[in-house]
């Protein structure tokens, strides 16, 4: 049978069609898995990591009396490790309280007995380390969500008015102020007689600490909201440009930066989380649901872990019973991570978000449930919960390594060991 040749066209452009679909849908699906989807984990093993002993918190003035430990800064170190080798292990009581309706984002920083801090209506207050009573307090602003600095009997904080404040730590007296062109929540970080922090402009700061006076500044792609770590001669932070930077501390010079595409359409996420500098290497928490490692040197990604939600979290750090990293997530799941290459070694089931830092005083990881305003003790080992407070919302708790003060919505508690004597003049 006789069939034409425009019949035949007829049948066959169905077929064309199709395979015209076909192709475009592969080149859609080639497109999305290339520019839409989100990217998937790295694991590069090349990249250096070492264990070197880090620095410590700021040493105690000549002639102290008082020989425990000082936390003189958000995160305990100049690194921000969070990690305080103590023998310090529940069963706890509890010795005193400060209450309050206004919340403590942010935790206290100690020294000389006194816990210093900054509620968020911006009235910063010195309370008894050993009784809890108000020492002093001072309003420094109409916002603030920031932790203070510490050092040589001077706390400098800084607030969501878009100033920073130094303060005579015995008295709250105002040594001097200074107005800035933006607001910040990023805890400073006062060593050598300097004043380091950033602010929601972009810009960071290295201020004298003597009388404010600027030493140098750097603007950032991005606000920087989180505090600066320091390790090494270099400071670390990320920005809401999705960029994580290292500062030559000396002049404020860029060292190295690095990107981050771990959102869809190879976007970046925002870096909130303050940096922990542990092992040569850099670790901090992203909106993109991500835990990142760089190398403190150079800046080359090391790896990347998916978690299931935002982590706004900054990373504590420990050495036993490996090099590990701990951190919750929004997903509210808290992870310890092998901080050489990023491996889960276990994961705790919070039931709430974990927007907070994480802290380690000894074999025991605390974290701070947002959802569930808790807090919670792991062992670092194995996961297992060894100790909760029906208290907590955002970081949870500093140490002194006789006593754990523990940070709540509003309120401060410190607890010691349920069977430690009770030295003549202690706590009430």
């Amino acid at each position: 049978m006789f069939v034409s040749s425009a019949r035949r066209r007829r049948r066959r452009w169905p077929y064309a069609l199709l395979a015209l679909l076909v192709l475009l849908g592969g080149g859609a699906a080639g497109a999305y898995f290339g520019f839409v989807q989100a990217p998937g984990d790295v694991t590069n093993p090349d990249v250096e990591f070492t264990a070197p002993p880090e620095q410590g918190a700021e040493p105690p003035e000549r002639g102290r009396r008082d020989t425990r430990v000082l936390w003189p800064t958000y995160g305990y170190t100049p690194q921000r490790t969070r990690f305080l080798d103590a023998n310090l292990k529940p069963p706890f009581k509890r010795l005193w309280s400060f209450g309050g309706s206004k919340l403590i984002e942010f935790p206290p920083v100690l020294a000389k007995q006194t816990l210093y801090f900054v509620k968020n209506n911006g009235e910063a207050y010195a309370i008894s380390a050993r009784s809890g009573r108000v020492r002093w307090r001072k309003r420094v602003g109409r916002l603030a969500a920031s932790s203070p600095s510490w050092s040589k009997g001077r706390v400098f904080i800084t607030t969501l008015s878009g100033r920073v404040i130094a303060l005579r730590a015995r008295d709250g007296r105002t040594l001097w102020a200074r107005d800035l062109p933006s607001r910040s929540e990023s805890s400073p970080l006062a060593m050598d007689g300097r004043v380091y922090f950033g602010s929601e402009d972009g810009t960071v700061y290295a201020l004298r600490a003597r009388d404010g006076k600027t030493v140098w500044t750097h603007r950032a792609a991005g606000s920087v909201k989180s505090a600066l770590a320091y390790s090494d001669g270099k400071l670390y932070f990320g920005d809401y440009a999705g960029q994580v930077t290292a500062l030559r501390i000396s002049n404020g010079s860029v060292a190295w930066k690095a990107t981050t595409e771990g959102r869809a359409l190879n976007r970046s996420g925002n870096f909130y989380s303050t940096p922990t500098v542990a092992f040569g290497r850099v670790y901090l928490g992203n909106t993109d649901s991500r835990v990142y490692s760089f190398s403190a040197r150079t800046g080359e990604l090391a790896w990347s872990k998916s978690t299931g939600a935002f982590v706004y979290a900054a990373p504590a750090i420990s050495e036993d019973p490996k090099p590990s990293v701990y951190i919750g997530s929004y997903d509210g799941t808290f992870y310890a991570l092998d901080a050489r290459n990023g491996a889960t070694r276990w994961t705790h089931e919070a039931g709430g978000r974990i927007s907070g830092s994480a802290t380690v005083v000894g074999d025991i990881v605390y974290f701070s449930n947002l959802g569930a305003k808790s807090t919670t003790g792991l062992s670092v080992n194995t996961g297992r919960p060894l100790w909760k407070f029906g208290r907590g919302a955002f970081t949870p708790v500093i140490s002194d390594g006789e006593r754990l003060y523990v940070t709540g919505y509003s309120s401060l508690y410190a607890f010691e060991p349920a069977g430690r004597s009770r030295r003549r003049g202690g706590s009430r």
